[in-house]
């Protein structure tokens, strides 16, 4: 599997590979996550244009998206809970699709993103018991809770690689 930056070009198979993905979270239970302005599909030009968006590939074709974004991001800032810690460089991981048909992806992720930062921060859905799971598997520690822009609540996790 290669990871690389997502391009203009590429915005038709990750639309692709999110509706897989949340077709999906439907299938496992999670029926309010990635509705409506929710929906990830809404950020993902934005994250293109500022260099945060990325693809995972098998054999040439898209079958994995995600944001990495380093530095301090707003819906973090405030948590009920305690952060791992309060230093800054962090990175936040956004947006974790898939379409199903590349093993890994979330090992391969956290791969790319900890030879990029050693502080990792990202968030999921109280109904995303998948992500959730490989959150847990791959060492991160729940922190608490944050709030998206919309107010919509979302479970923390951060792991630090010293």
């Amino acid at each position: 599997m290669k990871i690389r930056k997502a391009e203009t070009k590429d915005l038709e198979p990750i639309l692709s590979v999110m509706d897989a993905a949340r077709a999906f979270m439907r299938s496992s239970g999670n029926f309010s996550q990635w509705n409506g302005m929710n929906y990830p599909g809404y950020f993902v030009e934005g994250d293109i244009e500022k260099g945060n968006g990325y693809v995972a590939e098998n054999d040439c074709r898209v079958c994995g998206y995600f944001a990495f974004i380093k530095g301090d991001d707003p819906c973090y800032r405030k948590i009920e809970g305690d952060w791992l810690d309060n230093e800054l460089p962090y990175a936040a991981i956004h947006r974790v699709a898939s379409d199903g048909t590349c093993s890994g992806l979330m090992e391969a992720i956290l791969a790319f993103a900890f030879t990029n930062i050693n502080n990792i921060r990202i968030d999921t859905h109280e109904d995303n018991a998948p992500m959730r799971h490989k959150l847990d598997k791959n060492g991160f520690t729940y922190c608490g809770t944050v709030w998206m822009t919309d107010g919509s609540p979302r479970r923390a996790y951060q792991k630090i690689i010293l």
